[in-house]
C-alpha cells in the first residue's frame, strides 16, 4: 500500500519536537498527520509534496538538537 504526501507541515530546518505533526499524508483509506518520532530539526524531506511512499517509509529525517 501507498500513501500520498498532501503537505509538510515543517520546512527543512525547522525545529520539532518529539510527537509533534510534521507530515500530512493520504491513503486510499484514510486522512493523517505523522508525528516526529523524536526531537531535533528537520534534517531533509526525503518525499516531497503530491509524491507517493510506501507505507512505512522514511518521509524526512531529523538530527538531534
Amino acid at each position: 500500500e501507498e500513501a500520498q504526501v498532501d503537505t509538510w507541515l515543517k520546512a527543512e530546518g525547522d525545529s520539532v519536537a518529539a510527537g509533534e505533526p510534521v507530515v500530512a499524508i493520504t491513503t486510499p483509506k484514510l486522512t493523517m498527520e505523522i508525528e516526529a518520532p523524536a526531537s531535533g530539526t528537520l534534517a531533509k524531506i526525503l518525499i516531497p509534496v503530491d509524491e507517493l511512499a510506501a507505507v512505512g517509509a522514511v518521509l524526512g529525517t531529523i538530527e538531534p538538537a
